[in-house]
């Protein structure tokens, strides 16, 4: 009795916040409908701006949950640009989290509206989050022979020809890395070593594709690349083994402390746009990721194991920057659920705006 009772209160720590973010969805795809419908007769610019906004009410109420709710401590190794830029944001990939991890930094810059995703190509099925993604200015691609360069070329060019503010984050790798899955790794370091390249251990080999496109096609309108570097405590067994990074549910039911970010910006002016030049230097960034990795991981020195090299700032996030955002979006949720009326254009908003989203995607992807 006892035990379930425990198992139970520990499952509300993340259904909770996984039935608020959810259930909120159809009232901010609502919203957004009609905006979309009235901005129709005005300059995409325009569009662009209120749906930034739209899109940071939503992730503010996301991080209301994933930093006020679950009280994690983000630790910031570099500085920070205080004015916001445009920006590609390459970073190493563990877990489900690191999506989360671009907004935390996206919002201390005050640029949370304008993050965008490339995403796998299978995530697009993603009931009415899928098709939206996409039409916040994200871009699926897909692996190896199939990746459709022109078409990812064409929605960051039409962007970035209308002044669309850019924060797109890019997970070079495309696979998680994950330390039990020893032939993903493996796999990985032996590619790197036909190519030449140097073997990286806790990071796996990064494909350049989408970077190459992103940067090159962007390359007058990104003023640089955030190249940053995730490590989640508590990822440390007790025989010193690296374990895998927490999921989001044991993210929401509060199993990690302390999540370390190294940021470093490169200035455009710094990176070499010729495919070659550009896959080194990409494989390069990668190896500076796996030092320190290393040095977080495997360092035999007490004050370095656990922590990235450098002083770490501790940043809290103030919940006047999401607490608004939560209680917007419940108040224009709750009235759809409190009357009958309500409740049906509540599901079918579920079930219409996911079919017709994926029917979009089917004829433009």
């Amino acid at each position: 009795m006892l035990l379930s009772l425990v198992v139970h209160t520990y499952s509300l720590r993340y259904w909770f916040p996984a039935t608020v973010m959810l259930g909120t969805a159809p009232a901010y795809l609502l919203s957004w409908g009609i905006w979309r419908l009235m901005s129709t007769v005005l300059p995409t610019r325009v569009y662009h701006k209120l749906d930034d906004r739209l899109y940071c009410i939503y992730q503010s109420m996301v991080l209301f949950f994933f930093e006020n709710y679950t009280g994690v401590e983000i630790v910031i190794y570099g500085d920070i640009p205080k004015n916001k830029e445009n920006v590609v944001y390459l970073s190493n990939h563990q877990c489900t989290v690191d999506w989360i991890i671009a907004d935390m930094l996206a919002i201390r810059q005050d640029a949370l509206g304008h993050v965008r995703y490339v995403l796998k190509d299978g995530l697009k099925w993603l009931p009415l989050y899928g098709w939206y993604f996409s039409q916040h200015g994200g871009a699926y691609v897909k692996r190896s022979a199939k990746f459709n360069e022109k078409t990812m070329k064409k929605k960051l060019l039409t962007q970035t020809e209308s002044g669309t503010p850019m924060y797109l984050v890019i997970f070079p790798e495309g696979t998680r890395y994950n330390p039990e899955l020893k032939n993903v790794i493996i796999e990985s370091q032996d590619f790197a070593a036909k190519q030449g390249l140097a073997v990286l251990k806790h990071t796996l080999t990064p494909r350049m594709k989408a970077s190459h496109i992103a940067i090159d096609a962007m390359k007058d309108h990104l003023a640089a690349v955030y190249d940053i570097t995730v490590a989640y405590e508590g990822t440390l067994d007790a025989s010193g083994q690296r374990r895998p990074a927490p999921s989001m549910p044991e993210f929401l039911c509060k199993e990690c402390s302390r999540v370390h970010i190294h940021f470093e910006r490169v200035d455009m002016k710094e990176i070499p746009l010729e495919p070659v030049f550009f896959r080194r230097w990409l494989h390069e960034r990668f190896e500076i990721k796996d030092r320190l990795l290393t040095t977080f991981y495997e360092s035999e020195d007490a004050d370095k194991k656990c922590r990235f090299p450098g002083e770490g700032q501790s940043s809290p996030l103030s919940i006047s920057k999401t607490l608004p955002s939560m209680m917007l979006l419940g108040g224009l949720t709750l009235p759809l659920l409190l009357t009958e009326s309500g409740r049906k254009l509540y599901v079918r908003t579920w079930v219409y705006g996911t079919l017709l989203g994926w029917l979009w995607m089917n004829v433009s992807p």
